[in-house]
């Protein structure tokens, strides 16, 4: 395929231009702001927030409507997590692969993975640190990366299975 330009990501949709929040949202500025408050306090984290907001209430964005961002309303409140989600997201993932590492020593394929995921967890630090999301000494270890994920994300996981009435169960891997 040589020669071929690939346009890699180009098909998605966009988000309206829009000035002011939708017509359609019912709530005020102060009822979203105590919604947010409440289901943070549930344990629920920014981006179910967002969703639950979305697909149970109608509120297409949180910054349309209050002009600030769901997590400056989190911040505000003090309930933002110490650390930025989608970090949390590849330290869960990374602690998952090495517990299937451990069982699995001879996995290369997944020994690969780990090493790439942990690439982009340096990337993802170093960045942090450097807008300041993230204290100047924060390192990331493994062992530390399995409790801060224990730490935050089982209660996001067991409240969102018991919203949806599943039960939380081991997977095979």
């Amino acid at each position: 395929m040589a020669g071929k330009k690939r346009d890699k990501g180009q098909s998605h949709s966009t988000r309206p231009v829009r000035v002011g929040p939708p017509k359609w949202v019912q709530y005020s500025p102060e009822e979203i702001e105590a919604m947010i408050v409440e289901l943070a306090k549930m344990g629920y984290t920014p981006s179910m927030i967002g969703i639950i907001l979305r697909d149970q209430f109608g509120i297409p964005l949180v910054k349309s409507v209050l002009g600030v961002k769901l997590t400056k309303v989190l911040e505000k409140h003090g309930l933002l997590p110490p650390i930025p989600e989608d970090l949390l997201r590849l330290m869960a993932r990374a602690v998952n692969l090495r517990r299937h590492l451990s069982e699995h020593p001879k996995d290369y394929a997944s020994k690969r993975g780990l090493i790439e995921i942990e690439s982009k967890i340096r990337a993802l630090i170093k960045y942090y640190k450097r807008v300041g999301k993230l204290p100047p000494d924060f390192e990331y270890d493994p062992e530390r990366a399995k409790v801060l994920v224990s730490q935050y994300l089982s209660k996001a996981i067991e409240v969102s299975a018991l919203s949806t009435g599943t039960e939380t169960g081991g997977s095979a891997s």
